[in-house]
């Protein structure tokens, strides 16, 4: 059985194509889970609306906590790291992470920044030993990416204002959206990574329709690949 975390950071609450002013990340992250249900019938959905709940924001007495060994923290300190405790369970827990994020201001919306700086945990999801010289996904020496145990996919879904961002496009180096997804998951542990976006959105008319179609059908697509690799590695696995 395949986990899957479902996670909008739109603070849009509908769908586009259904509700005026939905949200377009929503709309095809519903699209990639209801595509893999399809294939995947048992396949277990934790799905998390960060856009209507964000996170908590780092503060003093978060970062005081986390830097705490779990047998010196206090109470205090483990109801203040709570939140994050369960957001990082999901996301070791997790085999594919289904991530709706817009695009505002060329990164990513507030809650967000707030997830990921919740996820990324020093003794959780990352560890730093000076010994440790071989970062295996990022040119960084003495940490130990946590979640590398095992093989964990993230699809990151992104919905664009204007156009050109994508890669060697004229506007790439204002796109500060996928790159720094990628790196502070691959900094965890997570390996593989795939993004769709949907571009011309304050545009609209036939240039957002076929941006829409065109990630929708990448969806399909990319359904179809994961799910047949998770499913060659399942079988893969001893009795």
């Amino acid at each position: 059985m395949t986990r899957l975390l479902h996670l909008d950071a739109s603070p849009r609450p509908g769908q586009a194509g259904n509700q005026d002013h939905g949200s377009h990340t929503r709309r095809l992250t519903h699209h990639f889970v209801s595509r893999w249900r399809t294939l995947e019938p048992d396949a277990e959905i934790v799905y998390r609306d960060i856009g209507a709940n964000p996170p908590q924001l780092t503060s003093v007495e978060w970062i005081e906590a986390a830097f705490t060994s779990h047998e010196q923290q206090t109470d205090p300190m483990r109801a203040v790291l709570a939140e994050s405790d369960t957001l990082v369970d999901e996301v070791v827990r997790a085999d594919i992470l289904v991530l709706g994020v817009p695009m505002y201001n060329f990164g990513p919306p507030a809650a967000f920044k707030a997830w990921i700086d919740n996820i990324v945990r020093v003794g959780r999801t990352v560890d730093f030993d000076p010994q440790y010289t071989a970062h295996p996904h990022l040119p960084l020496e003495g940490y130990v990416p946590l979640l590398a145990d095992r093989p964990r996919h993230a699809v990151l879904i992104s919905s664009r204002g204007g156009y050109d961002f994508g890669p060697g496009r004229p506007l790439a180096a204002l796109n500060h959206l996928e790159p720094s997804v990628r790196t502070a998951l691959q900094f965890i542990g997570i390996s593989g990574f795939h993004d769709i976006a949907i571009e011309h959105q304050e545009e609209g008319g036939e240039a957002l329709a076929a941006s829409t179609q065109s990630a929708l059908e990448r969806i399909d697509r990319l359904v179809k690949q994961l799910h047949s690799e998770v499913t060659a590695k399942r079988q893969l696995q001893p009795a």
